[in-house]
C-alpha cells in the first residue's frame, strides 16, 4: 500500500512538471482588455433579432424521453441481476446460498435507491409544470 501512495505521488509530480504551463497576456493596456471583452459579449450575442427563449415543450418531451430510456435500462439491468442472483441461489451449496443472501440487501437497496430516484425526477417535473 506504502509503495502504492510513492508511486503515485511521484507519477503526479512527473506530471506537472513536464505538464506545459504556456501563459500569454497579448494585452497590455486598460482600452485592449475592455475590447476584448466587448468583443467577446458581442461574440455570444449572436442575432439579435433570434428569440432566446427555452422552448418548455421541446425540454418536456427531451427530458421525458431521457426518462423513459434510463427508467428501461435499469429495469432491464435489475431483473437481470436479480434473475442472476436467484439461480445463483437456486444452484449453489449452503455456504454459497449463505454469501448469496449477504448480497441481497445490497441489491434491494440499490433497486430502492434507482427507482426512488426516478419517482423523485418524475414528481419535480410534475411540479415543475
Amino acid at each position: 500500500m506504502k509503495k502504492l501512495l510513492i508511486f503515485t505521488m511521484i507519477l503526479i509530480l512527473f506530471l506537472i512538471i513536464i505538464y506545459p504551463n504556456n501563459v500569454s497576456a497579448t494585452a497590455t493596456s486598460l482600452d485592449q482588455i475592455m475590447e476584448g471583452a466587448d468583443d467577446f459579449i458581442d461574440a455570444g450575442g449572436g442575432d439579435k433579432d433570434v428569440d432566446k427563449t427555452i422552448d418548455t415543450d421541446s425540454l418536456k418531451d427531451t427530458s421525458d424521453f431521457l426518462y423513459n430510456v434510463l427508467l428501461g435500462i435499469s429495469m432491464v439491468v435489475a431483473v437481470i441481476v436479480g434473475m442472476v442472483l436467484g439461480i445463483k441461489y437456486m444452484t449453489s451449496t449452503t455456504e454459497d446460498k449463505a454469501d448469496i443472501k449477504e448480497t441481497l440487501p445490497a441489491y434491494v437497496i440499490s433497486c430502492v435507491v434507482v427507482f426512488g430516484a426516478f419517482t423523485i425526477w418524475k414528481i419535480i417535473v410534475n411540479i415543475i409544470q
